[in-house]
């Protein structure tokens, strides 16, 4: 497989359908070590990775049910039961979170954002060069102050995605892709 096929076949595995074995400590390491390296404008690092694995997928799902229940007494027993299994499945969930200085004299902070971005990007990637199969997911809990308080994010930080890496236990679905002369166009001046 050359470069561009391996592009090509990336796709995403739904969460429920990851599943063991996931990575190994080597494996992680090497997974992650390769994951940081991306464009980061001015060397700033504005990001850092949490991993949720182990009995601690099921506690914070626990924790995040109880906060969705006390913001909305009302919601259906159905979605609390999602919010308490949605880290369970994926032997190793990452949570990348971007560490935005708003007012940095230099560095925009899109560019701060977007290289917090490409870290979660470069994840799903090396799952798969790894030959493990990974979904990007962000849901409710990466955009809750209560949330953030449970991930220990200051201020400046905020989740931008939950990577979820696993073995898959089916194949993985191909979906429709856009088409590539409705999306690029050359600017003339």
């Amino acid at each position: 497989m050359d470069s561009l096929d391996f592009l090509n076949a990336r796709r995403s595995t739904p969460a429920r359908q990851l599943g063991d074995p996931g990575p190994d400590a080597t494996q992680l390491e090497q997974l992650l070590s390769a994951a940081i390296r991306v464009p980061d404008h001015g060397k700033l690092t504005p990001w850092r990775l949490l991993l949720i694995r182990g009995d601690a997928r099921a506690r914070l799902g626990k924790a995040l049910a109880e906060i969705h229940h006390r913001k909305e007494p009302d919601v259906a027993d159905s979605a609390l039961t999602k919010d308490r299994e949605r880290y369970s499945f994926a032997p190793v969930v990452v949570a990348v979170i971007a560490r935005i200085d708003p007012q940095h004299a230099k560095i925009p902070a899109q560019e701060q954002l977007l290289s917090a971005g490409c870290v979660a990007y470069n994840l799903l990637l090396g799952a798969q060069a790894l030959g493990f199969a990974a979904q990007w997911l962000t849901g409710w809990a990466a955009y809750d102050v209560d949330a953030a308080t449970l991930f220990r994010l200051s201020p400046q930080e905020r989740i931008v995605a939950f990577v979820h890496i696993g073995t898959a236990n089916e194949a993985a679905p191909e979906r429709t892709r856009p088409d590539l002369v409705t999306l690029v166009s050359e600017w003339r001046g």
